[in-house]
């Protein structure tokens, strides 16, 4: 029977392994090695590194993220909470020096069209990204901060695209010049 901490060991290295060097830039030895496991002890947890794609897709998205504190804040206005949780993104890439990106976005660039399993996972998370922005922007209509032209959904799924398109953009110029034009007009011509 597989002892779970080296599972648990093989999640994590994989999802920090996945991340820094993408799913085709690393191999089952890098995560292993990362993972201080034999190479061997890698195919009792795991069918495939398409398995551990899926697993790390899913501790990503359930893994505890600061910034969904800041949505759900009632002390800040709705409008304001987007753009924290924004900000704060904003500032964890130029930390990362643009060097990573979303998981989510990642893989969906990487692997959409060589593995199923991995692009509908992908999907999902997407859609429960965008699932978890619609409350606060309905609560920002209902304020009267952004108008209800458009609805709730749509501006969630239009904030999650240009996000991503932003952070694809500034890892490419090694710069944050695409996340700042990203909340300029999300903020300014968008949300408002």
């Amino acid at each position: 029977m597989p002892r779970p901490n080296v599972r648990e060991k093989l999640v994590a290295a994989g999802l920090k392994t996945l991340l820094r060097q993408g799913f085709n830039g690393c191999g089952v030895q890098d995560i292993t090695a990362a993972a201080g496991v034999p190479k061997g002890s890698f195919y009792n947890h795991f069918e495939s590194k398409e398995a551990l794609g899926v697993e790390c897709i899913n501790r990503y998205l359930e893994g505890p993220d600061a910034r969904a504190a800041l949505l759900t804040d009632a002390s800040v206005a709705p409008r304001e909470r987007l753009r924290r949780y924004f900000s704060v993104a904003v500032e964890t890439l130029v930390a990362w020096k643009f060097e990573r990106g979303c998981l989510l976005g990642n893989f969906a660039v990487e692997m959409a069209d060589h593995s199923a399993l991995i692009r509908e996972r992908v999907a999902q998370g997407f859609t429960a990204w965008c699932q978890e922005l619609e409350p606060v922007i309905q609560e920002s209509q209902r304020a009267g901060e952004v108008s209800d032209s458009v609805s709730a959904a749509t501006l969630a799924a239009f904030l999650i695209n240009a996000w991503e398109g932003a952070v694809l953009r500034s890892r490419a110029d090694k710069s944050r010049a695409a996340l700042d034009d990203f909340l300029r007009v999300a903020f300014d011509k968008v949300l408002c």
